[in-house]
């Protein structure tokens, strides 16, 4: 089982990036999957969330409205599309979910002027 993400960089406020996570190892499909994100010296904390079919998303309420959860089973792909990003959005975020709850190495996204 390996989640393995990408995408995260350095963003202007009000900027938009998009985070892939490439799942392997197990039926992506049978499973629901979460991005996290964690800030240096904050605890790690949920943002959002996506039924195995797609069907149901959560959001924490400080991304609702800017960030998209989606997901496509065929290529074994979660995504996070983050719009109106902010300098509090900055973290190295992290995929989460599959049969043993594992988690990728994360990627950094830092948003800035």
């Amino acid at each position: 089982v390996q989640l393995v993400e990408s995408g995260g960089g350095l963003v202007q406020p009000g900027g938009s990036l998009r985070l892939s996570c490439a799942a392997s190892g197990f039926t992506l499909s049978r499973y629901g999957m979460r991005w996290y994100r964690q800030a240096p010296g904050k605890e790690r904390e949920l943002v959002a969330g996506i039924s195995s079919a797609g069907v149901t998303t959560v959001y924490a309420e400080s991304v609702k409205g800017r960030f998209t959860i989606s997901r496509d089973n065929a290529k074994n792909t979660v995504y996070l599309q983050m719009n109106s990003l902010k300098p509090e959005d900055t973290a190295v975020y992290y995929c989460n979910g599959g049969p043993y709850n594992s988690w990728g190495q994360g990627t950094q996204v830092t948003v800035s002027s």
